[in-house]
């Protein structure tokens, strides 16, 4: 609910200033009148004594360290709902970190889980204003240029997929902006934006507003207090997640059920100050605004700008320009650490600013003849990937963060605010937050000599052209490297990271080895230039041999644990009845077997996507993907119970995964061993591999295609390596890439984490209704897909071949996000795309909703529908179904005569 106040007290009923500003309840009986003072004008003129106390409760609910307009945005939201037991601390004055400044614009024409949040704050101040306070907010829209043909094509992009959601957007010529914004020079311009509901706002009179609603509504704020350390109740050795007991601070200990780290720039150093110590990978980095001189002439109805190429904004605020930028090559701040007089260490760099001030001028001819007052220098928090962090620790039960801002406080802290208030008081959201948990992290992303490093780049990828699949990371690179990565490069890989492992996304055919190491080339939202590489490793996969580096995958050891207290119960039981309780399919099959299962939530919704190798009784080993490496940790140590005998370990790094794919690949790896590689269903069997023992294989692969994967001993992985591409040179062995992986799987429609199944995804949506067993015991989610099962349900998973009409040479291509549209009414969004070289034509996986939610018939996508999907503009007729296409059957032609020239290393 938006902006629903809850009742405010009876001693503050009718006591309203001339203002229109309520008095606060009283929450103490002293405060810093100094501090006070200067405090925004919403403060003065309010009782001294309903503000800030002198003596800090013993224990509270909530505390929430930070009182910037995130921290305040959180109190606010929990009062409001009934949570009145907040305490918020703050080492200064309310608002005295980053959110007093910042350009104060809400932007909306962002993708959908940003939209969401942006909106829910642009709502909330729009409303707050409405009652009658002072926050500066105007819906004045705002212009987004385009100077050249792909940013063209990147507004179009996003535009197709933001219009679905009823933001008013439009395209607009040159000329029609010059009539929006008659100061803009728009003769370089291919065309831009209008986005009529973006608006902008006073950070500082938002940040305080929120500060004095929340303290009405029952919050306790307390000035001048740092927290020294958060204590837990860790137990060492446990695998229970330990959890916040109380936070000690300059003013005295106070105990708590839930902790808010929303301290901003100090976020990362408050998370080090615990036991265990909590990954906050933020970093600030300067960040500039150029106000002009008051101008005489009515701005204020001007939109907001933003020249993406130039990486410029401008707005006008009290009849003034004000000039920002996200420069290609930012400058981290505080490199040694934050000091206490951080404001007075601060300088304006002109001459680093240069090029946003020219660019802003060439766009703006006007400001060429404005007087500029002094360059501010506002550093605010940034993140490895530029998004926001949200959401409850992994190493802490009940300690959560909201940080990393990136730039703009205000644009994020109302969603936000909201989000984590409803994550403390109901322990989970209704709403996916994956792009901004804060489990998307492990330990090197908290590395300040990285962060600092990675902070020059993030900062210019908020106007970059992000090209999908095509834009890596330049800075902080060859952190995590399979053991065969030197070969790859050798061998031509183009890397790309995922959870800062070094990943090949293809290889580049034209490149020898002692070349210098092959590079992506120049971005494009058509047709790649690497595509021919990409159909080698593919046809390489369906009619010979493939090996497919997929170290990065996620490796985690469920055994039974060593903690002799509870040997009096079967371990061995424990760890099965763990499992399946944990998995939707049915878990217990013989030691060497291999199964494919999610992890669900209550609701049904995946929380993991994973394949289970059953290693003895009691003890499993799981593939996850990548980026699941911290998130399934931790949610798997959440459902330990104090009683059971179970552990699970993360031993990524101890394994190496080669998948070895294609028609040929058993008779190539016989030669390598002794074993016999017949399976019988999905199996794992150890054996010796060339002169390396201990080698788990496995008669499964990830892409659908017939083949084994390989987890290799990680001291061995070089060796086995080297003899898999000698052996197979003459089955015509290639290195695939993760691109290839990719038009296999979505070729062959199958979901993968992240991008088709996420937490409000269930199985039978996504048409794996097959891998859930209810007739087994309980597991979490089973209530859920038993009314699932009965009910029906209202969006499913569709895969969509473009007719003909679609040019893969010459069109734009699909890349994910773009809308679907049936019978010409908007019904989803593409999640993945590829071309599928087998089908010849482009495919996309994508979700399809009913459109009034009733429940949905196999009829309803297959029946009397015609489909389009809307790429940057264009719709384009698809073919939709429900099952995987029937793909050819690639014969060996005459392959079991054949005896290669290499002889094979056997064990």
């Amino acid at each position: 609910m938006l902006c629903q106040f809850s009742k405010i007290g009876a001693a503050t009923r009718g006591r309203v200033l001339e203002n229109g500003v309520p008095y606060c309840l009283s929450v103490g009986s002293g405060y810093n009148r100094k501090a006070v003072s200067n405090k925004p004008s919403l403060y003065r003129g309010l009782p001294s004594d309903v503000r800030f106390a002198s003596s800090l409760p013993t224990q509270a609910q909530v505390v929430i360290c930070g009182a910037g307009v995130v921290g305040n945005s959180i109190a606010y939201h929990l009062t409001r709902e009934g949570w009145t037991d907040v305490v918020v601390l703050d080492q200064n004055e309310i608002g005295s970190g980053t959110s007093h400044s910042g350009s104060g614009v809400l932007g909306l024409f962002k993708p959908s889980s940003e939209r969401q949040i942006v909106t829910y704050s642009v709502n909330l101040i729009k409303t707050l204003q409405e009652q009658g306070h002072n926050l500066g907010f105007k819906q004045c829209g705002s212009l987004n240029l385009a100077q050249t043909r792909d940013r063209a094509v990147a507004l179009k992009r996003r535009l197709a997929y933001t219009k679905p959601s009823g933001l008013e957007c439009e395209w607009l010529d040159r000329h029609e902006i010059k009539r929006l914004h008659p100061h803009l020079y728009t003769g370089d311009l291919e065309g831009g934006v209008w986005v009529a509901d973006d608006a902008v706002a006073n950070p500082s009179a938002v940040c305080s507003t929120l500060a004095m609603l929340a303290q009405m509504q029952g919050a306790f704020y307390m000035e001048g207090c740092s927290v020294l350390r958060v204590i837990t109740d860790e137990i060492p050795h446990s695998q229970i997640v330990p959890k916040v007991t109380q936070i000690v601070t300059s003013h005295g200990n106070i105990h708590c059920e839930y902790f808010v780290n929303a301290s901003g720039m100090w976020a990362r150093n408050l998370g080090e100050k615990s036991s265990p110590k909590v990954r906050v990978p933020a970093f600030p980095a300067e960040h500039f605004y150029l106000h002009t001189e008051k101008v005489m002439e009515a701005l204020d109805a001007l939109p907001v700008v933003r020249d993406y190429d130039s990486h410029t904004f401008c707005l006008t605020r009290n009849q003034e320009f004000v000039v920002g930028g996200f420069e290609k090559d930012a400058k981290p701040a505080f490199g040694s650490g934050i000091p206490s007089n951080w404001r007075e260490t601060l300088e304006g760099d002109d001459e680093h600013f240069r090029t946003i001030r020219e660019a802003a001028e060439h766009r703006l001819p006007v400001l060429k003849e404005s007087q500029y007052k002094p360059l501010i220098n506002a550093p605010d928090n940034f993140t490895p990937d530029g998004k926001w962090i949200l959401g409850e620790t992994p190493e802490i039960d009940n300690y959560f963060v909201a940080v990393g801002m990136n730039g703009n406080s205000l644009q994020g802290a109302g969603g936000a605010g909201q989000a984590i208030a409803e994550w403390i008081m109901y322990g989970s959201l209704s709403k996916e937050m994956l792009p901004f948990d804060v489990r998307r992290f492990v330990d090197l992303h908290n590395n300040r000599r990285y962060l600092k490093e990675r902070t020059r780049e993030v900062v210019g990828r908020h106007y970059d052209i992000l090209y999908p699949g095509q834009c890596e990371y330049k800075y902080a690179r060859k952190l995590r490297c399979s053991p065969i990565n030197s070969e790859q490069e050798a061998r031509g890989a183009v890397f790309g990271t995922r959870m800062g492992f070094e990943r090949p996304l293809y290889f580049d055919i034209t490149h020898k080895r002692g070349d210098p190491p092959a590079q992506m080339p120049e971005g494009t939202f058509g047709k790649p230039s690497f595509i021919d590489c990409v159909r080698e490793e593919y046809h390489a996969c369906r009619e010979g041999v493939g090996v497919i580096d997929l170290s990065s995958f996620t490796k985690i050891e469920i055994t039974s644990a060593a903690d002799s207290l509870y040997r009096s119960k079967s371990a061995g039981n424990q760890v099965v009845e763990y499992m399946q309780k944990l998995s939707c399919n049915d878990v217990n099959m013989p030691v060497g077997g291999v199964i494919h299962t999610g992890m669900l939530n209550e609701r049904g919704g995946y929380e993991n996507d994973c394949l289970l190798i059953r290693r003895a009784d009691n003890r499993y080993l799981m593939l996850a993907p990548t980026t699941q490496q911290t998130r399934i940790m931790d949610w798997m140590r959440r459902q330990i119970t104090a009683e059971a005998c179970v552990s699970v370990s993360d031993i990524t790094s101890m394994y190496t995964v080669l998948c070895v794919v294609g028609p040929k690949s058993k008779e190539m790896l016989s030669l390598m061993c002794n074993t016999d590689l017949n399976f019988y269903g999905h199996m794992a069997k150890e054996i010796n591999i060339a002169y390396a023992s201990g080698v788990i294989v496995l008669s499964f692969t990830q892409v659908g295609e017939p083949g084994y994967t390989l987890l290799i001993p990680s001291e061995y992985t070089l060796h086995i390596y080297s003899q898999l591409m000698k052996i197979g040179h003459d089955y015509g062995i290639r290195n695939v890439g993760m691109m290839t992986m990719r038009a296999l799987r979505v070729e062959k429609f199958i979901p993968f984490w992240a991008e088709e199944l996420d937490s409000t995804v269930t199985p039978y949506e996504a048409g794996r209704g097959y891998k859930v067993k209810l007739n087994k015991e309980y597991f979490i989610g089973k209530f859920a897909l038993m009314r699932q099962a009965n009910q029906g349900i209202s969006k499913r998973l569709v895969h969509f071949t473009l007719e003909d009409t679609f040019d893969p040479d010459e069109d734009t291509w699909p890349w994910g996000g773009e809308p679907i549209y049936r019978n010409n009414i908007y019904v989803g969004n593409t999640t993945s795309t590829a071309f599928g070289f087998t089908l010849n034509k482009m495919v996309c996986l994508g979700w399809v909703k009913h459109t009034d939610g009733r429940v949905m018939s196999p009829d309803y996508i297959l029946g009397n529908s015609r489909f389009e999907i809307d790429i940057g503009g264009r719709r384009v007729a698809a073919k939709a179904s429900l099952q995987p296409p029937k793909m050819p059957v690639v014969k060996k032609d005459g392959f079991a005569s054949y005896r290669p020239k290499s002889r094979g290393i056997v064990a």
